[in-house]
């Protein structure tokens, strides 16, 4: 079975965990109602796309 020959080292360890963080969401008010949605996305709460009916919301 393969085992490391050297130790790995903090900064390249470091380096590889960088990759692990968690991603906020961006948010923004949605132009017709001002609820907050996610960017490119249709606002759950009116149904509207850039200004547009795209969802049926009850």
């Amino acid at each position: 079975m393969a085992v490391p020959k050297r130790r790995t080292s903090k900064s390249r360890r470091d380096m590889r965990r960088a990759q692990n963080k968690l991603i906020v969401p961006q948010l923004v008010p949605c132009p017709q109602c001002r609820e907050l949605k996610a960017t490119h996305r249709a606002c759950l709460v009116c149904g509207y796309y850039k200004d547009r009916a795209a969802l049926k919301v009850n």
